[in-house]
């Protein structure tokens, strides 16, 4: 089975319509609340993984299921720089981008890994001249990895595809 495609923006425009889909799902295939309750954990932390990594977003939504194993996917078209990249494909199992899993698909991924632009660091004011400056907003730029860390233990499996500037990322989960 395969369940409606909601369009999600970085504007949180479909996140509801994706998490009330997921429950759809759960409900329809029978699941019990606790099964149900963990799907939609799923469906919520890949997204939310997926907003915190790449910011600018126009997404597509999806899940697959036979019988007790269900597939959520996501697909979208970010403006990666490496750092970017390197997070969302260390979030996969494998840490592996399985969109590269030929001798061709490995060298496209090379060269795209090569064409991909550097983060660009140059207009921040170090550390220690931060220090000393009054009523000045602290903000931790870096991206935590909470998302990423909660959808590894309770998802089965993360997969993560990146190939011409299209993001894959597939979440498994199967109920026994």
């Amino acid at each position: 089975m395969k369940s409606d495609i909601i369009a999600i923006d970085n504007q949180s425009n479909g996140f509801n319509n994706a998490v009330e889909e997921t429950k759809k799902v759960a409900a329809y295939q029978n699941l019990s609340h606790k099964d149900a309750i963990c799907l939609q954990l799923c469906a919520e932390e890949m997204l939310s993984m997926a907003r915190s990594i790449t910011g600018e977003m126009k997404a597509s939504f999806w899940i697959e299921n036979e019988g007790k194993r269900f597939e959520l996917h996501m697909s979208t078209k970010p403006v990666l720089d490496k750092e970017k990249r390197w997070q969302l494909i260390s979030a996969a199992t494998s840490r592996k981008n399985e969109a590269a899993q030929t001798f061709l698909g490995k060298l496209r991924d090379a060269f795209e890994n090569a064409m991909t632009a550097d983060v660009n660091r140059g207009d921040q004011i170090p550390n220690e001249i931060l220090a000393d400056l009054p009523n000045r907003f602290i903000e931790d730029p870096e991206w935590d990895g909470y998302e990423r860390s909660v959808l590894r233990r309770v998802s089965d499996e993360v997969k993560v595809g990146i190939r011409g500037g299209m993001v894959e990322l597939t979440v498994v989960k199967a109920f026994g």
